[in-house]
């Protein structure tokens, strides 16, 4: 698995980053839409996970940092193109409108997958805080998917 990151300050405050992961796209997609499977990977506060992975559908987590502190998240899925694409609206206290993140799975043959997230903030600090926890999402995944090849 490879990993590369870059911040785009361009087009606003974007960040990109990109993983390459060893699992076909329907595996990767399977653990970032299931809710099982999501909370083991995501950092999330047992109990806290609903996905309704459909456009116009809600989902929740709770992120638990590694010093114990929680964040509650929730956001709509914007769009839904199962197994390649995802753009899921996070919810942002205090703004009218959602912060929207992409997610793009491209198979490179038939076990590794280009993953590719891209979100643009609208402050260079909100995209450094994003772009930290995002990459501790990337962290997660990789992991379960290397060492936690659970029974699906």
């Amino acid at each position: 698995m490879s990993t590369e990151q870059t911040s785009a300050p361009a087009d606003g405050y974007s960040y990109t980053l990109t993983r390459t992961l060893d699992a076909p796209a329907a595996r990767v997609w399977q653990a970032w839409t299931t809710p099982d499977q999501y909370a083991q990977w995501a950092h999330a506060a047992p109990g806290s996970v609903e996905l309704d992975v459909r456009p116009g559908g809600a989902w929740k987590s709770t992120m638990r940092t590694p010093d114990g502190a929680e964040f509650p998240l929730t956001g709509s899925y914007v769009e839904v193109d199962e197994p390649r694409h995802l753009v899921l609206g996070m919810d942002i206290p205090g703004r009218p409108d959602p912060t929207l993140m992409t997610v793009n799975l491209a198979e490179e043959g038939p076990r590794n997958t280009v993953l590719t997230l891209t979100q643009t903030c609208d402050t260079a600090e909100e995209r450094d805080m994003a772009e930290q926890g995002s990459g501790m999402l990337l962290d997660g995944l990789e992991t379960f998917l290397k060492d936690g090849r659970r029974a699906e």
